[in-house]
């Protein structure tokens, strides 16, 4: 079986045929699936989409059980965690419904882990780092674009020369540069290549 489009988050199954991961959905399989937005609703209180996956956590004065449920708790209302919580050996801990969230200092409400920053998130080549509220994504640099090739999606030089989308004069010749270009002035002209005179 071949899928001329590739699947991203999937396998072929037939000709261009994917059959998705569990999480993600659309012909390619390259769109997340909002678990959240599903028929029954997976969660018994709040439900937040994570990238292929979802989170459940529950309302203040509730903790969640091992099997996603929501179970009234006199400790978790005194405690007022912003995200629900849960009790290991008595002691009662307020949660976080991403690994991309942190406990802040208060020790009740989630605050955000920059990945890009910290250097826990890794982009492959030729991408760079995106941070979201609990999570980040890979972008292309700037100069390339996504595009899918010999079975795989990567990030591709621009050849800005082509697509027509430099600056350079009209009397200036435009040369293409992976991520970049550069403008030279024709010969009889003189200048930065973008002014040429």
């Amino acid at each position: 079986a071949t899928c001329g489009h590739g699947c991203k988050y999937g396998e072929c199954m037939g000709p261009n045929k994917c059959k998705c991961f569990p999480g993600f959905t659309g012909k390619t399989c390259n769109q997340d699936l909002n678990e959240c937005g599903l028929k029954p609703r997976p969660c018994e209180h709040r439900c937040m989409n994570t990238h292929g996956s979802y989170k459940c956590y529950c309302l203040n004065g509730y903790m969640l059980m091992p099997d996603g449920t929501c179970a009234s708790s006199m400790t978790c209302a005194m405690v007022n965690c912003q995200y629900g919580c849960e009790e290991v050996k008595g002691q009662v801990q307020c949660l976080c419904p991403s690994g991309g969230l942190q406990l802040g200092p208060n020790g009740r409400t989630c605050i955000d882990i920059d990945e890009c920053s910290t250097g826990k998130a890794v982009c492959s080549h030729n991408r760079r780092c995106i941070n979201t509220f609990g999570s980040f994504y890979c972008k292309c640099q700037l100069g390339y674009e996504l595009k899918y090739t010999s079975g795989r999606y990567s990030c591709v030089d621009v050849n800005e020369c082509v697509t027509n989308t430099h600056r350079c004069n009209l009397h200036a010749e435009c040369l293409n540069s992976q991520g970049s270009f550069q403008c030279k002035c024709k010969q009889g002209y003189r200048g930065s290549g973008f002014d040429c005179a």
